[in-house]
């Protein structure tokens, strides 16, 4: 591996902690209607959005393993949810720092499904403040995220606001 695939590998493991961090305050927590909540007839829930994430980055695994494999899932009750969310965030940072092969290149598996579910997770914080259960705001540049960290533990923000 060339030292500019590793460094492309450890920043896809940062951002894959720092959708851990991110998205670990936006599930927690919530009320026990939030997962079911619906802006339209049109929309998807918080539960179907978190369900679609965890497609997600089981997509990123299987592309980053050369089987590119893509499932529709049916969303589970929300901690059931958030806990495959954590799963899957481990089962791909726990590949990543393997060292095994990389089947796509880092950047692309960053620029798909890592980026969409950033967005997603955006998504889940904005449906948080429709229905009046809003996460509050933080500096996320002086978090402390670290590569590795993708469980539901997460370090305390260290500056939040309103």
């Amino acid at each position: 591996m060339t030292e500019s695939s590793e460094g492309s590998r450890q920043l896809l493991r940062h951002a894959v902690a720092t959708l851990a961090y991110r998205g670990g305050k936006v599930v927690r927590d919530v009320p026990a209607s939030f997962p079911g909540f619906r802006v339209s007839e049109t929309s998807r829930t918080p539960a179907e959005i978190l369900a679609h994430i965890g497609d997600l980055l089981a997509w990123a695994l299987s592309m980053a393993k050369g089987e590119t494999k893509w499932s529709d899932s049916s969303s589970l009750p929300w901690d059931d949810e958030v806990a495959r969310f954590h799963a899957a965030l481990r089962t791909l940072d726990d590949f990543l720092a393997s060292g095994a092969p990389l089947a796509a290149p880092p950047e692309k598996l960053f620029q798909g499904p890592v980026a969409d579910a950033l967005t997603h997770v955006g998504q889940i914080a904005m449906l948080r403040r429709i229905a009046s259960a809003p996460i509050r705001g933080e500096n996320y540049f002086i978090a402390d995220i670290l590569a590795g960290r993708v469980g539901p533990q997460q370090s305390a923000p260290r500056k939040e606001f309103d």
